[in-house]
């Protein structure tokens, strides 16, 4: 049984390719135990000079998959959250790619926004900041304020994502099909399989409506923990497109200076946390998953008076 490539598909069959080439001879493939032969896992031992050669490959496999486009900075994304077969000179490079994408120009958020809502934008919000406070593979967001004041967080969809990302998830799959035919990596990891997962769950997170109903889901199943938040979708600013919810102000996990690691109880946080996933997995059914540190918020709760 052979494969069908696609002449349309060409170009990205090259960049593909070019990428598995680059990559496929580093030590980035034998740490994580990937190669041909079916090798050992675990990370290859450092050497002098190894480290510093290893944050130069991590910045320059974010900065190759960026320039891939949105299917790419996903799979850089997950990656970043797999120091169990990365070096994490790789893992904090890639890091970056889950809020720190290049922002797409403000015309076009404006353009998305008044085609989703139906109204102008100074109609729709008092206020809406220019420059995104982050940017990442499906969409970038923006801070604003509603007109009764309430501080929200307005996520607006990258233009014409949805086609570029279905034909890149295409020629993935041929390539995928390929591999997993004539390569003893394809037969040993099925990239085939792993990949028709990775394009459902891809396709579910398009719709900004779906991620609404889950925000309302996880805030309702979180409810009884005191120190977790999740923010709440604001319903009649919400699309297929266009996400409004709750603004909080917080700082990513990974981000707090050793000031403020002293200042507040880690311990009781971690298990909380800890706790709330084992509900959310073995409880509830459903659950957040995709926690890196992007999506993960420390932030001071104030006291109501």
């Amino acid at each position: 049984m052979g494969v069908s490539f696609k002449p349309t598909h060409l170009s990205r069959y090259k960049d593909i390719a070019w990428l598995f080439y680059k990559y496929g001879h580093s030590e980035l493939v034998n740490a994580a135990g990937l190669e041909e032969g079916g090798g050992r896992n675990g990370h290859a031992p450092v050497g002098p000079g190894q480290e510093t050669e290893g944050v130069k490959g991590g910045i320059e496999l974010a900065r190759d998959l960026e320039k891939m486009g949105p299917v790419f900075i996903k799979i850089g994304q997950v990656l970043s959250t797999r120091s169990d077969l990365l070096p994490m000179a790789y893992v904090e490079a890639l890091g970056r790619l889950q809020d720190r994408v290049e922002p797409f120009a403000f015309e076009e958020v404006e353009r998305t926004l008044c085609s989703e809502l139906g109204m102008r934008l100074s109609r729709a919000f008092s206020s809406f900041d220019r420059v995104p406070i982050s940017a990442a593979s499906l969409g970038q967001v923006h801070r604003a304020s509603m007109r009764d004041g309430r501080a929200v967080a307005v996520k607006v969809q990258r233009p014409n994502i949805r086609e570029r990302m279905v034909d890149d998830l295409d020629s993935l799959q041929e390539v995928a099909e390929f591999m997993d035919l004539h390569t003893a990596m394809g037969k040993r990891y099925e990239f085939e399989r792993m990949l028709e997962e990775f394009r459902k769950t891809l396709m579910r997170e398009l719709d900004y409506r779906q991620e609404a109903q889950n925000l309302r889901t996880l805030g309702k199943n979180l409810a009884e923990f005191k120190h977790i938040i999740v923010p709440q979708p604001v319903e009649d600013y919400t699309t297929s497109r266009v996400l409004t919810m709750e603004y909080i102000e917080g700082h990513k996990i990974t981000a707090l200076s050793p000031v403020v690691r002293t200042e507040i109880n880690g311990k009781e946080l971690a298990e909380e946390l800890f706790q709330a996933y084992l509900k959310q997995i073995l409880g509830d059914g459903f659950f957040h998953a995709d926690p890196h540190p992007g999506n993960i918020f420390w932030f001071i709760r104030l006291k109501r008076r």
